[in-house]
């Protein structure tokens, strides 16, 4: 069994958008929810890990939308799952802005090896 810091999922949420607490926490868990899915369909091993050791996640912040598109390109050139958060626009912010990425679950290791640089949110 994997121990509870062998899997992660690391969610990136943008900080130029201003948005509200509880818009985060929503746009974060839709992240989640949606690099899980992909995770589990994907690399189904790693859903599994993750799962079973507790679905360690770690939340980050980035400042722009042109770092996220470069942590995405980075997260899927190394075969990681990702989902990236397209906002629909009914409160904050405008339709089909991107919000946040969620990058795993996957090795802590591999997802650290791109989202080291981060700091926590």
């Amino acid at each position: 069994m994997a121990s509870r810091w062998d899997y992660k999922q690391a969610i990136v949420v943008r900080t130029d958008l201003k948005m509200g607490k509880g818009k985060i926490a929503v746009q974060a868990a839709h992240a989640s929810i949606l690099a899980a899915e992909e995770a589990r369909l994907q690399k189904p091993q790693w859903h599994r890990a993750w799962l079973d050791s507790g679905m360690a996640k770690i939340a980050l912040k980035i400042p722009s939308l042109t770092e996220l598109k470069m942590l995405e390109k980075e997260a899927k050139e190394n075969d990681l799952p990702v989902a990236t958060v397209e906002d629909r626009g009914l409160t904050q912010i405008p339709p089909g802005t991107i919000t946040c990425l969620a990058i795993g679950p996957a090795p802590a290791q591999k997802v650290d090896s791109i989202t080291g640089r981060l700091k926590l949110l």
